[in-house]
């Protein structure tokens, strides 16, 4: 009898993986198991992993360095969700023959959550609800209205493109910028264009971050950059953390140079239960809920399905390559 592969599905948070796609078409041959904690340290990892020829990743809540793939010597195959994971070293990955997959995705619900975010903070939902249960204030704040009012994006690909329709239908101004965006990709989603990244910040009422974190990118929102922004403005970072220097967001929010920040990611995740982010006034933030709805799992899964279905055939979906 052939011995199956041991396949692991780590940070499976909600116990949803298994009952997310159908996994029948492999269960003859690989043996799964879920692990719904983070492991918290590489060694931890390379602890729980050792006997596991294929892992299976959600996004980037488990890093994958070169030092936990060269100590699994077992590995063969590592599936991340998403076509794009930076906390997997792919170059590590194919020197180690470890064969690197993705899967596919909707840009629809980190849209959505970016526009829960944005409603929330506009309209102190936060504030409202907790104070109506607590038998507090019957209405303690006043709301920003969004009607003509100019929502700023940095970044117009799948999900901003679709964050400047939902804004239009508010009625909103929409502008945008990134390095590489031109007016005349602007002008075709009805976007005005921004020459510059400052030009934007002092514009808007709210920023958005639509854009992927590279060495270009990082620490493109600094210090003078958020001094730079309305007092009366909101910050939303739906993207990746350290597209804005964290110090000085913190600052920002606590000196009110904006007045207030909408997040979903951070630098550390978990957040640690003592980080400041957690006790800031005006921050209304989420545990990296952007890519979590029942649809996105769905695809997900079954993607990772038919990823190891193709690798015991010997062939290779969705692959994903180091830069040469």
């Amino acid at each position: 009898m052939q011995t199956k592969l041991r396949c692991a599905i780590l940070d499976d948070y909600q116990n949803v993986a298994l009952s997310s796609a159908d996994w029948s078409p492999i269960l003859d041959r690989v043996e799964i198991q879920t692990f719904n904690h983070y492991m918290g340290s590489e060694d931890k990892v390379i602890q729980e992993l050792q006997n596991f020829e294929i892992v299976v990743l959600m996004r980037e809540r488990t890093p994958f360095p070169k030092r936990v793939i060269a100590q699994l010597p077992k590995l063969k195959l590592l599936i991340t969700s998403g076509m794009r994971n930076a906390s997997i070293d792919l170059k590590a990955a194919e020197e180690s023959g470890v064969t690197v997959c993705g899967t596919e995705g909707s840009s629809n619900p980190p849209t959505e959550l970016t526009w829960a975010l944005i409603l929330g903070l506009s309209r102190n939902l936060v504030t409202e609800n907790n104070a109506l249960r607590s038998n507090r204030n019957w209405q303690s704040t006043v709301g920003m209205d969004l009607y003509g009012k100019t929502l700023g994006l940095l970044g117009l690909g799948k999900v901003g493109s679709r964050m400047a329709v939902i804004a239009q239908a508010f009625g909103m101004k929409v502008i945008a910028w990134s390095e590489n965006l031109t007016q005349k990709r602007a002008e075709e989603h009805g976007v005005m264009w921004s020459e510059t990244k400052e030009q934007l910040l002092e514009q808007s009422d709210i920023v958005s971050i639509h854009l992927v974190l590279s060495d270009r990118t990082r620490h493109l929102i600094g210090r003078a950059d958020l001094q730079r922004m309305k007092n009366t403005a909101l910050l939303i970072n739906t993207s990746r953390a350290s597209i804005v220097d964290q110090e000085a967001l913190v600052e920002a929010i606590r000196n009110e140079w904006i007045a207030g920040a909408g997040l979903d990611v951070y630098e550390q995740e978990p957040l640690p239960v003592n980080h400041v982010l957690r006790t800031l006034p005006n921050l209304l933030a989420t545990p990296h809920l952007g890519y979590v709805t029942q649809g996105n799992y769905a695809i997900y899964f079954n993607h990772t399905v038919e990823n190891i279905e193709a690798f015991l055939k010997g062939t290779t979906i969705r692959p994903l390559l180091p830069e040469k």
